[in-house]
């Protein structure tokens, strides 16, 4: 049997072995309620006091501006119904794009049930919006910017700075959706000139469950849970102390290997593209070259294949790849984002694959999987 190779690394990450050792000792070794005023509380107090900390460092935050949530998509929930709800007496207008993840664009269409007018700024061929766009769209009554840092399935990223820059002096708040660019972009909020940013530990080799919201200070938001006065009042439960602990370890490695990281994957595209041109493939990469994209996202057109045989076949060959994100990869439905990129009737819909690196990864192992790739797409092939 072929060993396997995960090169889904954009629908979740490995936990890192030393973060799991961290997540393991904090939940023998850390048994109180942060929230307990006796020792046991306090110990793990400090501990998620100082897990917040190297996390605010990590985007150039204040601690206090984060609010730990279960993941990315409590972040963006919250981010964009807190900001609703709380902003709505000045305006229900809301500006997004077409290819945001779902956590965004269902939690946007939710709202527009209840009122709000939602603008979903379309893209070019290459998955991107522009700051003229934004401009554009802008109203008197527009409350809230939602525009996601760097895509999921393709890999493009957003102007979020020139946008910041645009939108610093209008009424609106500006989110980014920043889940899968943390830890492999450098960023800074105040350099972004971003009011709320979201990101997720189990997209950075941390645990599953634990995510945050930067919160600007002097932002206001409406809670979506409501129970005890965790998070200073923006987010209530108990704190999840073993993973927000892991969490901060995660983020730690991460961003100083980031530059290395980032010259890694970039050379795995490069693997790739050379075993296809060699085993004569036919392929395109979805995003045109010079465009800025994420490292470690890499998405392939191979015309003439069929996605669904396409993925059942590779996955029998012991390589994991997928087709979009992975809270629609279930779905027989055509990628939002190809969709908003190509057209309804586009081929790329049914032939485009995402290839996606990560931790634990070698050079052999890209080798070996575009060879695999490029065999059972050859034998596919229409």
């Amino acid at each position: 049997m072929k060993t396997p190779i995960y090169l889904d690394h954009a629908a979740t990450t490995p936990i890192r072995p030393e973060v799991a050792e961290v997540y393991m000792e904090t939940m023998q070794m850390v048994p109180g309620n942060p929230s307990s005023v006796h020792s046991h509380g306090r110990a793990a107090r400090k501990q998620v006091d100082d897990a917040r900390q190297l996390l605010a460092r990590s985007i150039h935050a204040e601690p206090s501006e984060l609010v730990f949530t279960s993941g990315g998509t409590e972040a963006d929930n919250l981010a964009v119904t807190g900001t609703a709800k709380s902003r709505q007496h000045l305006g229900k207008h809301i500006i997004t794009t077409a290819i945001e993840h779902h956590a965004v664009l269902t939690t946007c269409e939710a709202l527009e049930k209840s009122g709000f007018d939602v603008t979903y700024l379309p893209v070019n061929r290459n998955g991107q919006v522009t700051v003229q766009q934004v401009a554009e769209a802008l109203r008197e009554d527009t409350i809230l910017v939602t525009i996601m840092y760097g895509n999921n399935e393709v890999g493009t990223i957003q102007p979020i700075e020139d946008i910041g820059r645009l939108l610093k002096d209008h009424q609106t708040l500006f989110h980014t959706d920043a889940v899968q660019a943390y830890g492999v972009l450098p960023i800074n909020v105040n350099e972004l000139h971003v009011d709320l940013l979201s990101v997720s530990s189990h997209k950075v080799n941390g645990p599953k469950g634990v995510g945050f919201l930067y919160q600007r200070k002097g932002v206001d938001l409406f809670p979506i849970m409501h129970g005890g006065s965790q998070e200073r009042k923006r987010r209530a439960g108990t704190e999840n102390v073993a993973a927000i602990v892991a969490f901060a370890k995660a983020i730690q490695l991460s961003t100083a290997e980031q530059l290395e990281n980032s010259v890694r994957f970039t050379s795995f595209q490069t693997i790739m593209r050379e075993v296809f041109q060699q085993s004569e493939l036919v392929y395109e990469p979805t995003v045109e070259e010079g465009i800025p994209v994420l490292p470690h996202i890499f998405n392939v057109y191979f015309p003439g294949t069929d996605i669904e045989s396409l993925l059942v076949n590779l996955d029998l060959d012991g390589v994991s790849v997928s087709s979009g994100s992975a809270c629609t990869a279930g779905s027989l439905d055509p990628s939002h984002v190809l969709l908003a990129m190509f057209g309804e009737k586009a081929p790329r819909l049914r032939s485009s694959v995402r290839i996606s690196f990560g931790y634990g990864l070698t050079e052999e192992d890209v080798q070996q999987s575009a060879e695999r790739i490029a065999s059972i797409v050859k034998r596919t092939v229409k």
